[in-house]
C-alpha cells in the first residue's frame, strides 16, 4: 500500500477522438468535461485526436475547430485543469497562442521517441505563454531505455515540467514498462509519466508497474475510448488507485456516472473499443493504429494475410507517416509466395 499522490490526465476528449472519427461536438466536449470537473479529474485534454492542426483530409476532419471546442469546455472547468496536444509538424505555435487565449493551462509536445530534438522552440513557446509543459515520447517500445533517457533529458532541457513514457501502440510488457520509466526516474529531476494503449490487454497493469517505479502522472480515458484498443480505462483506474492506496483527487463514483451516464448514450457499439484480433496484433507487431485499414486493403489487392503484413512492418519499426511502405512489403511478401509455390510445383 502507497499514500503516494497521482496526477490523473483524461483524455476522452482528445485520444477519444480516434474512436469516433473526431466526431465530438462542441456541445458534448462540453458535457463529458463538465461530468468529468464534477468528479474532481485533475487535468482534461481537449484537442483532435491528432492534436492541434490534426483537422485534415490526411488525419481526418474533426466535427468543429479547436477554438470551438476550447470555447465549449473552458467554462465547464473550475476543479480540472484544461491541456492541448501538439505534435510538432502537425500544429503550429501559433495554435498555442490561441490555446493559452482560450483557457488552456497545459501544452502536452508529443514526437516519436527519437525525435524529441524537433520540439525545443514549441517547448519554448509554450513556457514563454506560461502553461505548463509536458513532454511524449511516442512509441516508446521502438527505442531501448538509454535512447528513451536521452530523448527525455533533451525535452527536459528544453522545458518540460514532466515527460511521458508513451505505450502508443499498445506494445509493451510490464517489464519494457519499469525499464524505461524506472530509468527515467531515477535520472531526471522532473516528474515521469506514462500513457497505456491496451492492445495487449496491459493498460491498468503496465500503468501499475509504471506508477510502481515511480511515475507521478498516468493517463486515460472514459471506457478505455481511444486508438487501437483505447487507452487505459479510467474508471477501472480510478477504483484500482484507490485499492493500492494512492492519493488522488478523481471521485470514483464521479468518473464511473461520467462514463456511464454521459458518455456511453453518445457513442455507438462499432465506436466502443475492444480488444479484437485486429488491435491485438497491433499490439504484439508494435505498430499504430493508423496502419491497420491500409493493411487490409494491401493483403486483399496482392493476396497477403495482413497480419503477415503488420508483423513485418513491426520488425521495419515503421512510424506515422510511413504508411506508404505497406503497399512494398505486402508486394514482396506476394512475390516470396509466389515464388515458394513455383518451387513447390
Amino acid at each position: 500500500m502507497t499514500d503516494r499522490e497521482v496526477r490523473m490526465v483524461d483524455m476522452t476528449l482528445r485520444d477519444g477522438m480516434h474512436a469516433v472519427d473526431h466526431s465530438f461536438t462542441p456541445e458534448q466536449m462540453a458535457e463529458v468535461a463538465g461530468a468529468l470537473d464534477e468528479a474532481n479529474m485533475d487535468v482534461v485534454e481537449v484537442s483532435h485526436g491528432d492534436g492541434m492542426g490534426g483537422s485534415s483530409i490526411n488525419y481526418g476532419f474533426s466535427a468543429a475547430s479547436t477554438e470551438e471546442y476550447l470555447d465549449a469546455v473552458a467554462p465547464e472547468l473550475s476543479n480540472s485543469k484544461l491541456s492541448v496536444l501538439l505534435l510538432p509538424g502537425i500544429g503550429t505555435v501559433e495554435e498555442l497562442e490561441v490555446a493559452a487565449e482560450r483557457g488552456a493551462d497545459m501544452c502536452r509536445l508529443a514526437t516519436h521517441v527519437t525525435e524529441a530534438d524537433v520540439s525545443q522552440e514549441h517547448f519554448e513557446y509554450v513556457t514563454d505563454l506560461g502553461l505548463e509543459a509536458n513532454g511524449l515520447l511516442m512509441l516508446s517500445h521502438m527505442a531501448p531505455p538509454e535512447t528513451v533517457l536521452e530523448q527525455a533529458k533533451l525535452m527536459e532541457e528544453y522545458g518540460a515540467d514532466a515527460v511521458y513514457v508513451m505505450d502508443s501502440a499498445g506494445a509493451m510488457l510490464p517489464s519494457d514498462v519499469r525499464e524505461r520509466v524506472s530509468l527515467l526516474v531515477d535520472e531526471l529531476d522532473i516528474d515521469v509519466g506514462f500513457h497505456a494503449h491496451n492492445n495487449l490487454g496491459l493498460g491498468i497493469g503496465n500503468t501499475l508497474a509504471a506508477l510502481d517505479e515511480g511515475a507521478v502522472t498516468v493517463d486515460g480515458c472514459l471506457r478505455g475510448l481511444g486508438a487501437g484498443s483505447g487507452n487505459a480505462q479510467i474508471e477501472v483506474l480510478t477504483g484500482v488507485l484507490e485499492k493500492a492506496g494512492y492519493d488522488i483527487n478523481t471521485d470514483f463514483f464521479g468518473v464511473m456516472d461520467a462514463a456511464e451516464d454521459v458518455l456511453v448514450p453518445m457513442i455507438s457499439d462499432d465506436e466502443m473499443p475492444k480488444l479484437d484480433n485486429d488491435s491485438l496484433l497491433l499490439g504484439y507487431a508494435g505498430v499504430y493504429s493508423s496502419f491497420l485499414r491500409h493493411t487490409r486493403r494491401a493483403g486483399e489487392k496482392y493476396g497477403v494475410d495482413p497480419r503477415e503484413i503488420l508483423i513485418e512492418l513491426g520488425q521495419m519499426e515503421v512510424v506515422g507517416g510511413q504508411e506508404d511502405l505497406i503497399t512494398d512489403v505486402a508486394s514482396n511478401l506476394a512475390n516470396e509466395q509466389n515464388t515458394a509455390a513455383e518451387s513447390d510445383d
